[in-house]
């Protein structure tokens, strides 16, 4: 526990990749087999299950510490993350313990999932009385399901990779599936991960996917890439990336955050493939003759029983733009253009709604297709893809194997007025960084005839360290009302919001709901009167 907290500690404290590079590899070097399995883990992007309920170690710490309740919610306002504040109030531990993060996690937290208050009572202080401020800040976000770590998986792989003398693109091949969390990490699971390569390793078993090959965003002008002839153009859509994988008589969906979710779609889970078959692409709500919006694939999501009436109205499909597997080879090492034809035979057996081909994009010259990636909009989707016709299907995103570009269409924009602030996490815990942007309703029916601000967006990303700096300083000057960690103000500033999609929404107060909002620019050239209204909103949908 001691060992991950302090590399838990050394991540989050830098930005340079070097270091965070050489803290992984000090850290695999080190640590025991099993602890340093669950560790790969949680680096790769798996979650843990909350085991404790927020409100009971929110009132645990407070009588371990001997406070009053205002003065934690003080600290909790000032620092603005829970397992902080709890590691910041609690007094120095009583002894020191040497248990191992994997007996932390199996023996002592996942017992606590389910216990009565009492006993959590009792194991937490008894957990405290040997744990340092680092340890503890770790131990309350593996026990609260919140626990976050700056660091790519593409960087754990690299460093795994040098630790054991592997090929990182072989570690990545064989971390598909880690973060599942129907397997449990092992010391047995760690080893193989680390082994040298074997000859028989050119296949993989059962449901396992490959890893996924991703687009770099195309910044420059297209001419730049060369003869448009040389690139395959498809239209990016936007659903969830999934492999779909036949194997052993069974058939596997994966998606690509490395979840299993063939339940969720049966009727993708029940086209028929010829075995060692494995296709990459977008699931996608499809009625008609186009995609449906984001938002009606959403209400599928996370969905454990579905009725036969929403399968009905909301039929997904799996709109594939890749081969990867064919017959039980690994088919990654051919050209584009290859796998091309390879996907376009298997979808023409299979002969179901549920499998489309992903549809080429004919043009005979940039100029030409960049007009039709402006009808981009009117056809449900987010822009074009280029694959170079010579690529391979690399790991991850990289260009030794050939490039991937996803050109998208400009996003929404519209100039909104910011109304709430909330402190950030970690370093950006002193600094309001978290925003609530409102646009005007004009409303002609309103009684009193005045214009009021309609929040429909949080935003936290798109601004440099400067200018967060500079809205910190309005929150603060501008302030009406505290509401917990959350501050109202007073309108004086507008800022520019990008959004990729927009649908209406019951559940928000404006009546829509945007897809990936984020800051694209502070407009100090406008007033608050100038922000744009609700209809504007509207006009979009």
């Amino acid at each position: 526990m001691r060992e991950f907290a302090s590399l838990y500690a050394e991540l989050d404290e830098t930005t340079a990749t070097s270091r965070k590079l050489q803290a992984l590899k000090n850290y695999f070097v080190a640590a025991e087999p099993e602890n340093a399995a669950w560790a790969v883990y949680f680096l790769a992007g798996g979650k843990p299950r909350q085991a404790v309920p927020t409100k009971l170690l929110r009132q645990f710490s407070i009588e371990y510490a001997g406070i009053d309740d205002w003065l934690f919610d003080e600290c909790y306002h000032a620092v603005g993350d829970l397992a902080e504040t709890i590691a910041l109030i609690l007094p120095p531990p009583k002894r020191r313990s040497d248990v191992g993060l994997a007996q932390w996690l199996q023996e002592r937290i996942a017992p606590l999932r389910g216990a009565s208050p009492d006993d959590i009572r009792a194991a937490m202080f008894s957990y405290w009385d040997e744990l340092d401020a680092r340890e503890r800040f770790l131990l309350v976000k593996l026990i609260g399901g919140g626990f976050r770590v700056g660091v790519s998986r593409l960087l754990v792989t690299r460093a795994l990779g040098e630790v054991a003398g592997v090929d990182s693109k072989l570690i990545a091949q064989r971390l598909m599936g880690w973060t599942d969390g129907r397997a449990r990490p092992s010391a047995e699971r760690l080893v193989q991960l680390m082994a040298p390569q074997s000859d028989a390793e050119h296949r993989l078993e059962g449901g396992q996917p490959y890893p996924f090959f991703l687009a770099h965003a195309l910044q420059a002008p297209p001419e730049s890439l060369g003869p448009v002839g040389h690139w395959q153009a498809e239209w990016k859509y936007d659903g969830i990336r999934a492999q779909l994988i036949r194997r052993d008589g069974q058939t596997w969906l994966w998606s690509r955050g490395e979840d299993l979710i063939t339940e969720r779609f049966p009727e993708i889970a029940s086209i028929r493939l010829p075995e060692g078959t494995v296709l990459d692409g977008e699931i996608l709500i499809w009625t008609g003759d186009a995609p449906s919006p984001f938002a009606a694939l959403q209400q599928r999501i996370g969905r454990k029983s579905l009725s036969p009436k929403m399968l009905k109205e909301l039929p997904a499909v799996l709109v594939v733009y890749d081969v990867l597997e064919v017959n039980g080879i690994d088919v990654r090492a051919t050209w584009q253009a290859e796998r091309r034809k390879l996907l376009e035979d298997i979808v023409e057996h299979a002969d179901t709604p549920a499998l489309k081909l992903s549809p080429l994009v004919k043009a005979d010259s940039w100029e030409a297709l960049a007009a039709l990636r402006e009808t981009s909009r009117s056809r449900s989707v987010e822009g074009l893809m280029l694959k170079a016709a010579e690529s391979r299907y690399g790991v991850g995103r990289t260009k030794d194997s050939g490039t991937w570009w996803k050109w998208k269409i400009d996003p929404y924009a519209v100039d909104a007025v910011l109304i709430y602030a909330q402190a950030g996490s970690g370093r950006r815990a002193s600094l309001y960084t978290d925003y609530t942007f409102a646009v005007w309703d004009d409303d002609p029916d309103a009684a009193d005839g005045a214009r009021r601000l309609v929040p429909f967006a949080k935003a936290y990303s798109g601004l440099t360290d400067a200018e967060i700096a500079k809205v910190d300083a309005a929150v603060r000057r501008t302030t009406v009302e505290k509401f917990g960690p959350v501050r109202s103000v007073t309108p004086t500033m507008v800022f520019e919001i990008g959004f990729e999609g927009i649908a209406l929404s019951p559940r928000h107060k404006a009546g829509i709901a945007v897809r990936f909002p984020r800051i694209l620019r502070i407009r100090n050239d406008k007033k608050i009167e100038e922000a744009d209204t609700l209809a504007t909103l509207r006009g979009m949908l």
